[in-house]
């Protein structure tokens, strides 16, 4: 339960900080979002994406009925994040550590300790 409300709080900070600095939260990767479409763009992806899977993650927490289910598809979905990162890193290896090696780091952590907080 612990990890899924820690799960739950990441996609919530993605969430929000998307919504309300939608250019700041891709500026790491070298993005920019300068323009109206692409900052929508970002409040979608990041945005509506990260408070919606917050959102599940904390109806899962406390309805058994959908937890198993709702915990592993955030897992599978975090773990498609990272495999889709590794990918990225042998076509273009990141130039250091931030942001890219950081973020595959924080989704395969997440995504095994939700897989396992139901298995």
């Amino acid at each position: 339960m612990i990890a899924i409300v820690v799960a739950a709080v990441f996609f919530a900070g993605m969430g929000i900080y998307g919504l309300v600095l939608p250019a700041a939260l891709v500026r790491p990767f070298g993005i920019v979002a300068s323009g109206p479409d692409a900052r929508n763009e970002v409040r979608a992806v990041y945005g509506g994406f990260g408070l919606a899977i917050a959102g599940l993650l904390v109806a899962a927490a406390f309805d058994d009925g959908i937890r198993r289910g709702a915990v592993i598809a955030v897992a599978v979905a975090l773990g498609g994040m990272a495999a889709g990162r590794l990918i990225g890193a042998v076509r273009d290896r990141p130039r250091a550590f931030y942001p890219s090696w950081f973020y595959f780091c924080v989704e395969v952590v997440l995504g095994g300790v939700l897989w396992f907080a139901v298995s």
